[in-house]
This record gives structure tokens, sequence and C-alpha cells, in this order.
């Protein structure tokens, strides 16, 4: 079995042990180090290379979104998982920007983390054996990452819009109509319609009636606090 080596970014030293137990429990990874602080991760990833960092939000010297940025910056190839209690819309979608390939909220499950980790590695796995990717084989792979790091996401709804979606609502903080979510994240309503029901069954967002002088009452959505 290919070995994934692993870097934890922590500065609790009790949640590193926690996150060290997580990891040598599933089968293929390994934790190879341990940094307490932002400069302390870098150097770590500069000097052997591991192919995954865990990475804490809340540290010390410089946050985790500017660690990642300088791991981009140095062009080091090594994938991150942000694993952090910071929640906020504005954090999330930045350390996507930058090349987060997951984000975990704490405090988290072990089935949580496992089921990044098993997606990582099928993603590891595909890229080494493949040195070149058809659109076929591009597309399979897209959706299977998907279904692995959300594996509730039906046939029909793409990940990556629903966390566009999701990331829409925690922005604007009150309850949106799916016509005024569509016009912000730019799909159709219909479209907007599902995401948002989806969200709702899955206990993400509640849907509140807004009900006017006249007419039908308007289906409105929001976060859960």
């Amino acid at each position: 079995m290919l070995q994934i080596d692993v870097v934890i970014v922590e500065d609790d030293p009790m949640v590193v042990e926690v996150n060290r137990g997580f990891i040598n429990a599933v089968p293929g990874f390994r934790v190879a180090g341990v940094a307490s602080s932002g400069r302390e991760a870098v150097e770590i990833i500069k000097e052997i290379t591991p192919d995954l960092a865990l990475l804490d939000i809340y540290l010390p010297d410089m946050d985790g979104v500017t660690t990642l940025q300088e791991i981009r910056r140095l062009g080091l190839p090594t994938d991150v998982i942000i694993v952090t209690a910071a929640h906020d819309a504005e954090t999330i979608q930045n350390v996507f920007r930058y090349g987060a390939i997951d984000y975990i909220v704490k405090p988290f499950k072990f089935a949580r983390l496992k089921t990044a980790l098993n997606s990582y590695a099928t993603l590891h796995s595909k890229f080494r054996r493949h040195k070149q990717m058809n659109q076929n084989e591009i597309d399979s792979l897209a959706l299977s990452r998907g279904q692995q790091l959300d594996e509730g996401v039906p046939k029909g709804l793409n990940e990556i819009t629903l966390k566009q979606v999701y990331l829409h609502l925690l922005k604007e903080g009150g309850a949106l109509s799916a016509e005024e979510v569509a016009e912000g994240v730019g799909l159709a309503r219909v479209t907007a319609r599902r995401y948002l029901d989806f969200l709702e069954k899955s206990n993400r967002v509640v849907l509140e009636l807004q009900y006017g002088s006249v007419g039908r009452p308007v289906n409105r959505y929001r976060t859960i606090e």
C-alpha cells in the first residue's frame, strides 16, 4: 500500500495527539511531522515535502490562511486540509481559493476526517497512476471527489455549486429566496431551488415562509446559527 505522509499543524498538544491517533487509524497514512506555528509548518514542509498537511487557522504567529498562501507562493507540492474551529464564510472562501482540498470544522467526528483522508488517498493514487488524463477521466475524478467529500449529495447536484450556494447564504446573513440566491450565484431559479431544498433536507439551512398582503407565501432560506 502506498504510504501517504502527513504533517499536523496545530498549537494545542492535546489536539495534536487526537489528530495523530485519527491519522494513524486510517490505513496508508502516517504522521511525518508536527508544527505548532505557521512558520515552523512552512520550514518542515520545505524540508520533508509531505503529501498532505492538516492545517489549523488559529496559529500563534501567522494564521492558517497566510500559511497556506506561503506554501503556495513557494510552490511546495503539499496538499492541505484545513482543520479548525473557524467557520466564517470569508475564511472558508479564501482557503478554497488558495487551494485547500477540504475544510473540517472542530469539533468533528473521526468518520469525517476518515472520509476526507480516504477521498484524498483516491485522488493521490489516481494522479500517481496517470501521466495524462482525457476529459472523461477528469470528469470521473471530479465527480468521485465530490461524492466522497459529501456522500449525501444526490445525482444531478454538483458539490462545488452546493458550496457556492451555501457560502452565499452565509455571506448575506439573512433569509433569501431562491430567486435572490440564483441571482447572487448565477444560477437559474429552478436550479437554485433544488440546491436550497437539498440543504434544507440535510439540516444545513432552515426554511421560512414570508407572507405578503396578497398571493402565495415566499419560501426563504437561511443558514442555521
